[in-house]
């Protein structure tokens, strides 16, 4: 019976090593590969313990172990886990399943959204000459509503004098984010999550890294004007767009948008 070995053992086998797989890039990603590590040497001691030599009082207190042990993980790696749901709910396939079925006129939605669009980009270009540094996220299928909370609500029409003043380095506000929803600015100075993700290029700042952080756990659009250099960036999907001209900030605009 102990050498019974078939196609779904096999199967088996397989997930498991893709869910390690998966859990050991995620930790390595968040700098926690060392309690990754130590979490599997304590599990392979349980099973050495509790199945292979069968000790019943050790194997017993490491059971207790493992049944509280599992929701301190919870817990202690909550935004990890969060943000892993989150990427297996919003695939990109959804977004394609959504514009199948859209039955609105895409050549009034481009007007519509150009209204939206030109402010955004033109100030983003006056303040790319100025170096002023901003930070604009967009909203568009996840709500923004406990990001808005930690700002200003101001609830305006997007324009582009508004924008370039709200992040004109004497305004109270000038170091958060802007948040744009259905069409119009929510709020300004909110607090963004910021990404620990190591690949992120050392010359980019925080403001980049808060940028990054909203694509992680969100679907918004997050533009960055960098305060040193000047130059435009845009994160979507967790992935950086850098040094964009504004026919290409206008073009990424268009097309996530619609």
């Amino acid at each position: 019976m102990f050498f019974e070995f078939g196609v779904k053992d096999i199967v088996d086998i397989i997930l498991v090593a893709i869910l390690l797989f998966y859990a050991y890039r995620l930790m390595k990603e968040s700098r926690s590969l060392n309690v990754f590590m130590g979490i599997l040497v304590f599990v392979v001691l349980w099973l050495l313990v509790s199945q292979v030599l069968q000790m019943r009082l050790l194997g017993s207190i490491m059971d207790k172990v493992v049944s509280i042990g599992a929701i301190g993980l919870v817990v202690l790696f909550q935004e990890d886990i969060r943000k892993f749901l989150y990427n297996l709910g919003a695939h990109q396939r959804m977004q394609t399943i959504r514009r199948i079925f859209s039955n609105g006129d895409k050549r009034r939605d481009v007007e519509r959204l150009k209204q939206v669009i030109m402010p955004i980009v033109m100030s983003c270009m006056n303040m790319s000459k100025k170096k002023v540094g901003a930070l604009i996220v967009i909203q568009r299928g996840t709500p923004l509503d406990d990001i808005v909370a930690t700002g200003e609500v101001i609830d305006a029409s997007v324009s582009q004098r508004l924008i370039e003043n709200l992040f004109f380095k004497n305004s109270p506000l000038h170091d958060g984010a802007m948040i744009i929803a259905n069409n119009r600015i929510r709020a300004a100075g909110c607090i963004l999550p910021v990404s620990h993700d190591l690949h992120i290029p050392k010359e980019l700042g925080l403001r980049h890294r808060a940028a990054l952080g909203i694509t992680h756990e969100s679907d918004s659009i997050a533009i960055v004007v960098s305060e040193e250099t000047g130059s435009i960036s845009v994160a979507i999907r967790s992935q950086f767009q850098l040094r964009l001209t504004a026919e290409k900030l206008e073009s990424i605009l268009t097309q996530e948008m619609i």
